[in-house]
């Protein structure tokens, strides 16, 4: 005979006894509520506070570049270009000002050339943000074209294994092997004088090894999964396969890939501008930017850390966004709550 037991404010749930567990989510009066797989992606990723704020980071920095100076045919606010040259205001320095009078500043303001100018008198506001808007345009396109090849020779090595595996991956292992930086530097000298988006191909192209092995290592284990065997079993194409069943079940780790490839190529663009072999004049780049005023560090420090800000700012925020990604995707993580 079913009984109710009472202890300590709880009862045992006996059959049709209609009242919830005390414990439980509804008993407490908690809303219980169904949520899609990507209601759940999106929650973990707007509690992950770093990942939030590197996106608002990035957003700024973005909007910012290209709303100051404009894009192509699109004007910007900011009434000076990244061109032109002009007679040195207060031998160059910084007008912006960012502390309020009652502390012993300037007031908040930007002032004529809030960035200072260069050597010759361009407005280096103007001409960091010309260099942010190119370093951004590599950064995106050797992301892009990375994740997008490394997730096809991943994908393919990963699933049809025997040679096809072994001739993918040992040309992958000797990638690997040859230092990157050298390497980019490499086919930057033979194509990087043909413009940003050759310049952002080839990148790209140099720097997809990372990704492949990933994306090889989850397809390996999916592969053998029984609804893949299920697939097979009803005869549907190897191309099918991928496409519809292994790509979406390792689309976390790619996304993930994506922007830690954007974070990298960022640095990449910049070392490489820096020794001189990356974005070619008359067009500039963060970190060509720093390679042309290196010189200035001590006798004008403002010509070397502004766009070093910029290039800390957008590795960092896209860096958050790949571990707000990563923790949102895998549901393993411990560090953000559902």
């Amino acid at each position: 005979m079913a009984q109710t037991a009472q202890s300590a404010g709880t009862h045992t749930v006996t059959p049709g006894d209609p009242r919830p567990p005390a414990d439980s989510d509804a008993a407490q009066g908690l809303d219980i509520k169904a949520r899609t797989q990507s209601q759940l992606i999106l929650r973990r990723f707007l509690r992950h506070k770093g990942a939030v704020a590197g996106m608002l980071l990035l957003g700024f920095v973005v909007v910012l570049s290209i709303s100051s100076i404009g894009l192509g045919p699109i004007p910007g606010w900011w009434d000076k270009n990244y061109v032109n040259s002009a007679d040195l205001v207060n031998r160059g320095r910084p007008t912006l000002s960012v502390v309020p009078e009652f502390l012993g500043g300037g007031g908040m303001h930007l002032g004529e050339h809030p960035f200072g100018q260069d050597n010759i008198g361009r407005d280096y506001f103007a001409l960091t943000m010309r260099g942010t808007q190119i370093s951004l345009l590599i950064a995106f396109i050797t992301g892009v074209v990375a994740t997008v090849t490394g997730t096809l020779i991943g994908a393919a090595a990963g699933f049809f294994r025997g040679r096809l595996e072994s001739v993918l991956m040992r040309i992958t292992d000797v990638m690997i092997t040859i230092p990157t930086i050298l390497f980019a530097a490499m086919v930057a000298v033979m194509w990087g004088n043909k413009g940003v988006a050759v310049l952002g191909l080839v990148l790209g192209l140099v720097t997809w090894t990372q990704v492949a092995r990933l994306v090889r290592g989850e397809v390996l284990s999916i592969r053998e999964k029984e609804f893949i065997e299920a697939a097979r079993s009803v005869g549907t194409s190897a191309a099918r396969i991928i496409v519809k069943h292994i790509l979406p079940n390792v689309i976390g780790i790619i996304i993930v890939s994506v922007t830690l490839a954007i974070s990298a190529a960022v640095l990449l663009e910049s070392a490489l501008s820096f020794l001189g072999m990356g974005v070619q004049p008359p067009d500039t780049s963060l970190g060509r930017i720093i390679n042309e005023y290196r010189t200035a560090m001590v006798t004008r420090p403002w010509l070397f850390y502004w766009p070093g800000i910029f290039i800390i700012a957008i590795a960092l925020s896209v860096n958050f966004i790949g571990d707000g990604l990563r923790d949102a995707f895998d549901p393993r993580q411990n560090r953000v709550r559902d």
